[in-house]
């Protein structure tokens, strides 16, 4: 299949997607059918550019390395703001991954639902749009013929929410439990070594796993963000986050560190959720003494980590990077590649009928 594609957003993350799609267009295409022209880039701080024949990925790649503002590429149409290169353009699939506000999921939530009433489809890491509206969005896209994927939203480009979806298919999941956030995870991970709090965070900002303001890794508002997420989309229930409990890692002191480690156990910020007997969820984030033995205690530094309750596997644990250009930019491909099966194998029941 072929797809026109416009980012929405050219940071970070969409800049770790085009450097994927440039270095492997040619596998892509010849081995999952996966054909693409980046026709479209509209991004709030480094301009926009779209020209309907399509981009040169890595002149737009060159340019912005450089510091290039993308009005200085040689062609196509200047200026579009994201919302007119989302309705006005020849694009059919928009990567949106723009900053956002958690608490009120825009401008992506914007974004998302221009696509989806376009019947185009979407792939985002954006959390907010997810934790505000996701069902929503779902069936907006499913009226409208398109499809919206967020693999990204919870591990990155581990692949959390498709390990659910597809390869667990068939079993009844009842619960999940989880480290959810890297920053955290290295912070704990230094102090175990001797460090103070303060030091470990100074470190992890230094490493660029923390913000200047860590407030929402250290006070465990990212990981409820993700417990969110995955009671709603995995568990199938509506959660928000006033139902979850959360707690973070500031209070922790380097005598907690050594005393559980003399009770042979570990201090990890863990999300979690469980179905209870009633259909209700408990879903809460706290601090949470590990045995050694728990497969989530040996999980360190800014590694991710989930484990889902299975009724026919049990518990099934998957770990993997939570974060990075690359690794955020995988999880869209992999949304991407998806799409492009979805899309493959209904032009083959339609040839066959």
């Amino acid at each position: 299949m072929h797809f026109n594609i416009a980012f929405i957003g050219f940071g970070t993350v969409g800049q770790g997607l085009a450097d994927i799609l440039v270095e492997k267009k040619n596998m892509l295409a010849e081995k999952y059918d996966f054909h693409y022209t980046v026709v479209a880039i509209s991004d709030t701080m480094k301009g926009s550019v779209y020209n309907e024949t399509g981009l040169d990925l890595i002149k737009i790649l060159a340019l912005v390395k450089k510091g290039e503002k993308l009005d200085t590429y040689p062609a196509g149409i200047k200026g579009m703001d994201s919302v007119t290169t989302i309705k006005k353009t020849n694009a059919d699939t928009i990567v949106e991954v723009t900053y956002t506000d958690i608490k009120t999921g825009e401008p992506a939530l914007t974004h998302i639902k221009t696509a989806l009433s376009l019947g185009k489809n979407v792939v985002s890491t954006n959390k907010g749009p997810v934790i505000k509206q996701a069902r929503a969005l779902i069936d907006l896209a499913q009226s409208q013929n398109a499809q919206y994927s967020f693999e990204g939203v919870v591990l990155a480009g581990t692949p959390a929410l498709n390990l659910a979806h597809y390869t667990l298919a068939g079993n009844n999941i009842t619960g999940f439990r989880g480290i959810l956030n890297g920053t955290t995870n290295y912070i704990l991970t230094r102090m175990e070594e001797g460090m103070s709090y303060d030091d470990a965070l100074k470190k992890a900002q230094s490493r660029g796993y923390a913000e200047t303001d860590p407030t929402g890794d250290v006070e465990g508002w990212d990981a409820l963000g993700k417990v969110v997420i995955l009671t709603n989309v995995i568990l199938g229930k509506h959660l928000i986050w006033e139902d979850v409990k959360r707690n973070g890692i500031t209070k922790l002191t380097k005598e907690d560190i050594k005393r559980a480690k003399a009770e042979g156990k570990r201090w990890k910020l863990i999300g979690s959720a469980e179905v209870q007997p009633n259909g209700s969820v408990q879903a809460q984030v706290q601090l949470e003494k590990l045995s050694l033995n728990d497969p989530l205690a040996g999980v360190g530094d800014a590694i991710n980590a989930l484990t889902y309750y299975t009724d026919e596997l049990g518990p099934v644990t998957i770990i993997g990077p939570g974060a990075g250009r690359r690794e955020t930019g995988f999880a869209l491909l992999i949304d991407l590649l998806n799409i492009n099966r979805t899309f493959i194998e209904k032009s083959m029941k339609t040839g066959t009928q």
